[in-house]
């Protein structure tokens, strides 16, 4: 054989080899017509074999979810003690929207092919639980101590995962066409606002005791005067920036 002559194409991993002869199939018969045994046949390998990489045939329409669940899982476990809370579980987030995003032709495949069967539905409602379970155990570590801190940190993480799936299946929808970390980043934003801490805080200064000077016309030559706020200990977030919105408004 000529040394010019092209080298054979290396076969694919075992792994991706099982995840396309899978969705082939999918296509092709559909998801329910389709077996383990169809699966491994097609890929050329034994049934060992594919419950070496997938415990069931639900498992190989997400093969990623676990490696990315561990990934946000040392995501939250490295975390400083001055991170902003909420601002690192929407990071967080974010690594789930890379991985679907790292594939899209694949990403929106397997969003139709679970539109379609119940079963992968229920599933994909699982996995979904447990990136929301994650979340909320980091947030409880970090509220810990404060008055409703539990449910803080419940109600922000539900809030994180809605507000990216939200903007997931709106890109998903579209055919993965456009970039869709600008649409995860608008609809986190808006969990940011309610509930986080802005990255640089605008320190509030006490304004000075009410007097004659502090009346009148001297109010009216100075419209950046300083508002405070007074609001309970407790309030939650949201509300303190309700709040502080409608004070601003009728300012």
């Amino acid at each position: 054989m000529s040394s010019s002559s092209a080298a054979p194409a290396a076969k694919p991993p075992m792994r991706d080899a099982l995840v396309a002869a899978a969705f082939q199939l999918f296509l092709e018969r559909g998801y329910e017509q389709t077996t383990v045994d169809d699966i491994v046949t097609l890929a050329g390998v034994g049934r060992r074999s594919f419950f070496r990489y997938f415990p069931s045939k639900e498992d190989v329409v997400f093969p990623d979810h676990e490696r990315c669940l561990a990934d946000m899982s040392t995501f939250l476990t490295e975390s400083a003690e001055d991170d902003e809370p909420v601002r690192r579980v929407c990071d967080a987030a974010r690594l789930v929207l890379r991985m679907y995003a790292e594939n899209p032709a694949f990403s929106v495949q397997r969003y139709r092919l679970t539109k379609k069967v119940p079963g992968l539905r229920a599933y994909e409602l699982s996995v979904v639980w447990r990136y929301e379970r994650a979340l909320a155990a980091y947030l409880r570590g970090r509220f810990a101590g404060r008055p409703d801190g539990t449910l803080r940190a419940d109600v922000v993480a539900a809030a994180v995962v809605a507000a990216h799936n939200n903007a997931l299946r709106s890109w998903l929808r579209s055919d993965g066409k456009g970039d869709a970390g600008v649409a995860v980043d608008h609809a986190l934003g808006y969990v940011q606002a309610a509930f986080g801490r802005p990255a640089h805080p605008r320190a509030i200064t006490p304004l000075p005791e009410a007097g004659p000077a502090a009346s009148g016309g001297e109010r009216a030559e100075h419209p950046d005067d300083v508002v405070v706020l007074v609001t309970r200990r407790d309030a939650p977030l949201w509300r303190v920036v309700q709040e502080f919105e409608t004070t601003l408004g009728r300012a």
